[in-house]
């Protein structure tokens, strides 16, 4: 199997972009076409927007696989709830699409907002560590201010919440789309949600555990490594089509709840039913990296884990916690994801969200992940869209001048 899309060349994603960058040239005097694919829309937005998604994401200021036409049906299909709402925005001059945002509204049933109705991304939250809206870069303040153009107007149904969770530090979504909503009189809430420790990868192993990892954690790696070695016969592994993929995800999904209490209790039925869609998904697109560290032919530790745009993502793992769990097989499996890594030429190896202790021992330093909550302090009943408004790409006449 090929295991080399970390060689492709592509924009470095660890440059952080400067605070207050939220205007493009284009975007402070063009108004943009809207069309809006709501749940009594002729046509599903999924199916329409399907071949400019990924084209479009991948001119976006950050590349992420939540947020691929593959990620997001997948998880549409097993994990959404309430209405679906995608928004595509075009430049009115030629017709090309520069900017989606894919949006689903529920009504909330119990807890202090209950009555309410409340937009997320698609994707949101806890399976999707990044999420934003899909724009080509220089065309965000033109975006935000057409989306909310579009929840003041009479053609977007009841709101009280606006949930813009898991955006990536290089999200100009935090910076530049709360003062417009401020200026139409909506009420603006952002702070960092979590951190996604990630390590940057040097082109050499040696460089990277001399350079950034301290020695004493230095010393464990090799230890743990070497100890496996000399005491069992040690395989390293991914999945590939050549293999029975639904028991390759049962054997993590085994590993994993096995691991601890907080794990299990996340793998739901449901849960399992999206692992197992989403892997065959991403083994479709090339993307997925399951990986298992067998010790004499027993499975002892597992990462499933992605590998899109030179980014290895560790999405989530399991380990033995019988005999073999005195081998430290996580950490062994791990330090050979991490050589492998370097050794194909992705640039950074993304450990996603949570601070677990163990992501600092390997050399990882933090990177931001935030949420907007927006308001609508006045909220109005109103008419649901036609059924033909998915039809209607009409311009809106809204500009990003007010984030200049």
């Amino acid at each position: 199997m090929s295991l080399s899309p970390c060689a492709q060349p592509t924009t470095d994603p660890l440059d952080i972009l400067a605070e207050g960058d939220c205007s493009g040239p284009d975007s402070r005097v063009r108004p943009l076409a809207r069309t809006v694919y709501g749940p009594e829309s002729a046509q599903d937005g999924f199916q329409v927007l399907a071949p400019e998604w990924n084209p479009l994401l991948a001119k976006s200021r950050f590349n992420s696989l939540f947020l691929t036409h593959e990620w997001q049906t997948t998880w549409w299909a097993e994990l959404g709830d309430g209405e679906l709402w995608i928004l595509a925005f075009r430049d009115p001059a030629d017709g090309t699409l520069v900017g989606i945002v894919p949006l689903y509204r529920v009504l909330i049933e119990e807890g202090e907002d209950a009555g309410q109705f409340h937009f997320h991304w698609v994707g949101c939250t806890e399976v999707s560590d990044y999420l934003d809206a899909i724009i080509a870069q220089e065309w965000e303040d033109a975006v935000y201010a057409s989306l909310l153009e579009w929840l003041a107007s009479p053609e977007a149904p009841e709101w009280h919440l606006l949930d813009l969770c898991n955006l990536p530090e290089d999200s100009l979504t935090y910076r530049c789309l709360p003062r417009q909503a401020e200026g139409r009189g909506l009420q603006v809430q952002v702070f960092q949600e979590d951190v996604a420790p990630y390590i940057p990868l040097p082109l050499h192993y040696d460089e990277y555990l001399m350079n950034q990892v301290d020695k004493k954690q230095r010393h464990e790696i090799r230890r743990k490594q070497r100890r496996a070695l000399r005491d069992n016969q040690v395989r390293f592994y991914f999945v590939g089509p050549e293999d029975d993929l639904e028991q390759e995800v049962a054997d993590f999904i085994r590993l994993q709840r096995m691991s601890s209490r907080d794990k299990k209790e996340f793998m739901t039925p449901t849960m399992q039913r999206f692992f197992q869609a989403i892997a065959r998904r991403m083994m479709e697109m090339g993307t997925l990296r399951l990986a298992f560290l067998t010790l004499n032919g027993e499975k002892a530790a597992t990462y499933f884990s992605f590998e899109y745009d030179r980014r290895f993502l560790v999405y989530n793992s399991g380990y033995h916690t019988g005999e073999l769990a005195r081998y430290s097989p996580g950490w062994v499996l791990l330090a050979y994801l991490i050589q492998y890594t370097i050794a194909v030429g992705c640039r950074v190896f993304d450990f996603l969200q949570g601070d677990e202790e163990y992501k600092y021992h390997f050399g990882s330093q933090d990177y931001k992940v935030m949420r907007v909550l927006v308001r609508n302090p006045a909220p109005q009943p109103s008419p649901r869209p036609a059924a033909d408004s998915a039809d209607s790409a009409e311009p809106t006449g809204a500009t990003g001048s007010t984030s200049s």
